[in-house]
């Protein structure tokens, strides 16, 4: 029988007892929840849960999500690692994030299963990791499973020495044999490497010498020389041009994206496309970029009701998505459209940017002006509950209305998901959309009174850098200044929260910060500084911008070879310290770290700054010459490199910006991919003259707003008329 105080478990049957002084803190951990505190396993009496570990004293929801399995789970410590050591016992690394569906899946079948823990806590010593938390230790044990297996994803299963060396990994693993057609299930695999690393050291040691040379390899990198950079090694614009021709090849033509099932936002560069259109005059990119974000707007995977992108879409039309919300992938998203917008004039792509941001405003943003992490795919235990409809659902609610509704959004008795709807349109009209607007108001109405999916409530830095940035974008391109003051309002937050000295740390939860800052984190939130500084012309988001960016050369740059690493110069030592190359769902630190350094030189006219992007760029040209498509945020700032990027001023008198509107608004309307914008009064341009030199001596004669097209330094006539400046910019 078990002896169960307060539900903190000493049951033998399931492993060691816990040391007396842990499980006093985690009972007094569990009692500071509160009464109306729900444990979130099905192991529980009364509402009291039978089993807490030692996640119990975290803050990530992900891991406070595990607390309770029957699973003795350790958070990534030394502690954790000085048992395995003690006990001779091999580690078990789980890793993944609070909306992952499968990670619930596994959880539900294997770490809530009484007799898998037992076999777990027995023989290993667990660790739970969230990859969001610690983005470097999921990239070191990343490596490894790849090199594995070839493949990779969340869970993500990892065998360790107590010297964290791996020696087997995998992702999702059934929990017996034969589930899901499984050969061999997870409580196999568990009682064959346990016996593996008790009886033949030799093999453990050797598979995991292995791995942790191909880890070393393949994270380290880079120059092996260890030479400076030569001046002359900056890719050229051919790179730029080759992976244009590959998307050229691979687009899909009807849907847009690639031709390929399932479909990811981030698969099609759209930006890139963008910038290569606007310096070649080539029609198809223009068309493969805006088709493609066209039918994303209009399929399953954005939430007609509600606004936002899910993560992505498990079909090739972008009908059915994978219904987790990530804040990234709206955040990059919004400034696709802004520059889309831009470029086109389309109204439609001005409609998405603003629901997704009032989406975000509505749902996703803290009450001290954080911006949240994520939502879940998942609610009620079924992936999509939340976000689909029956016919007779819709026809109850609309009424007379309902007809016409289920006619353009798809809506129809056999459904297209299981029986049931998801929103699409197939036919886009920005009238009927209109129109339907007060239908889509009802429909989400009665939607709010479902269950809703679980939010991961942590807020990171480097997610908050980027939802800045699309903030800032989209409230100066739609002239909103509800966004804009989003944005000010969530830099206050996490300069104030998230940045104790001279840098960043990664997460803030339950009053808490936690984490280290990585590389990512640094670079995403200079960048949203940035963008707001572009968008408001106040000076404080420029100092703050050139304060975080100086952190990361002191803190994060190789200065061998040029780029950055992922961790600080300070950070724990794992078994290898990346340099981030390779961009995915999320742009790499290193990759948004150059722009960075391009923007600030073309802002201060610092020659350093382009040096710095110069070496960064040199840092990663093998990536950029060979593998293009995996490197596309770092082919933006390589575009940039070879530009001449536009210094434009506005200024006005004081106390007379309405007579700058009609140039500002050419501005907020016209796409200019490479450029820093200062606008303000004369006075504001005047303190700003320091750090910015152009904006210096720009002056408005006879009362009028003027505008100043420079580049490197040497400006164009100054005008009042907005057909010159558009003009100008062209």
């Amino acid at each position: 029988m078990s002896d169960m105080t307060n539900g903190i478990e000493t049951n033998k049957a399931l492993g060691p007892k816990m040391p007396p002084e842990v499980a006093q803190r985690l009972q007094k951990a569990l009692a500071d929840k509160g009464s109306a505190y729900k444990p979130r396993t099905r192991h529980q009496q009364a509402g009291v849960p039978l089993y807490t570990n030692r996640l119990i004293l975290e803050t990530s929801p992900y891991l406070l999500q595990h607390a309770h399995n029957p699973v003795n789970w350790f958070p990534w410590s030394p502690e954790a690692f000085q048992v395995a050591a003690a006990d001779a016992k091999p580690v078990f690394l789980s890793i993944g994030y609070s909306t992952c569906h499968w990670c619930h899946v596994m959880e539900e079948e294997s770490f809530e299963d009484e007799e898998i823990a037992a076999h777990l806590n027995q023989n290993y010593v667990c660790i739970k990791v969230d990859r969001e938390e610690r983005p470097d230790v999921d990239a070191v044990y990343m490596s490894a499973v790849q090199n594995l297996t070839g493949g990779g994803g969340w869970p993500m299963s990892v065998w360790l020495t107590p010297q964290r060396e791996p020696f087997f990994g995998g992702t999702y693993f059934p929990p017996r044999d034969g589930v899901r057609g499984a050969r061999r299930g997870f409580l196999s695999v568990l009682s064959e490497l346990a016996d593996t690393f008790a009886n033949q050291p030799n093999e453990v040691a050797k598979a995991a010498q292995a791995l942790v040379a191909a880890v070393k390899l393949d994270m380290e990198g880079g120059n092996p020389s260890g030479d400076v950079p030569s001046s002359g090694d900056v890719p050229s614009r051919k790179a730029i041009d080759d992976t244009v021709a590959f998307y050229k090849r691979a687009f899909d033509p009807v849907h847009g994206g690639l031709r390929r099932a399932p479909k990811f936002p981030s698969h099609m560069p759209v930006r890139l496309l963008l910038r290569h259109h606007q310096r070649t005059a080539d029609p198809q990119t223009l068309h493969m970029a805006v088709h493609t974000l066209e039918k994303m707007a209009a399929g399953g995977m954005y939430d007609q009701i509600g606004g936002g992108f899910h993560r992505y879409s498990t079909d090739a039309q972008w009908l059915v998505p994978h219904f987790e919300k990530m804040l990234y992938d709206n955040a990059l998203l919004v400034v696709a459209y802004a520059e889309a917008f831009q470029a086109t004039g389309r109204p439609a792509l001005a409609r998405v940017m603003a629901e997704v941001l009032d989406y975000v405003q509505r749902e996703m943003t803290s009450p001290n002006g954080g911006f949240y992490s994520a939502t879940d795919a998942d609610s009620e235990g079924e992936e999509g509950t939340f976000f689909v409809w029956s016919h007779q659902e819709i026809a109850t609610i609309l009424g007379d209305e309902a007809s016409a509704f289920c006619a353009h959004y798809g809506i129809t008795p056999q459904g297209n998901f299981e029986g049931k709807n998801i929103p699409s349109v197939k036919q886009p009209s920005e009238e009927l959309c209109t129109r339907f607007a007060s239908a889509r108001a009802k429909l989400y109405e009665a939607r709010s009174k479902r269950v809703p999916p679980g939010r991961d409530d942590k807020i990171l830095a480097a997610w908050n850098g980027l939802m800045i940035s699309a903030m800032a974008v989209g409230g100066h391109v739609l002239n909103e200044s509800k966004y804009i003051a989003g944005a000010a309002r969530a830099a206050r937050f996490v300069l104030n929260n998230l940045k104790p000295g001279d840098r960043m740390i990664r997460s803030h939860n339950a009053g808490r910060g936690e984490n280290v800052g990585f590389l990512e984190d640094q670079a995403f939130v200079t960048a949203g500084l940035l963008d707001l500084f572009e968008a408001t012309g106040e000076a404080q988001w420029l100092r703050e911008a050139l304060k975080l960016a100086e952190a990361t050369q002191t803190h994060f740059a190789d200065e061998m070879q040029g780029g950055w690493f992922m961790v600080p110069h300070d950070g724990e030592a794992l078994l290898a310290r990346e340099r981030p190359t390779h961009d995915g769902a999320e742009p790499s630190g290193t990759s948004v770290a150059i722009m960075n350094a391009l923007r600030l030189a073309t802002l201060t006219d610092d020659p350093r700054w382009q040096s710095v992007a110069k070496r960064g760029l040199v840092s990663v040209r093998k990536a950029i010459e060979t593998s293009g498509m995996s490197v596309t945020e770092a082919l933006l700032a390589l575009d940039r490199y070879w530009d001449k990027p536009k210094q434009i001023a506005v200024v006005w008198p004081v106390g007379a910006q309405m007579g700058a509107e009609p140039l500002l608004q050419v501005l907020r309307t016209t796409f200019v991919a490479h450029r820093a914008l200062v606008a303000g009064d004369v006075e504001t341009l005047t303190t700003l003259s320091q750090q910015v030199p152009f904006v210096s001596e720009k002056a408005c004669d006879d009362g009028k707003a003027w505008a100043y097209v420079c580049e490197q330094g040497r400006c164009g006539l100054p005008t009042s008329d907005p057909a010159v400046l558009k003009s100008q910019l062209a």
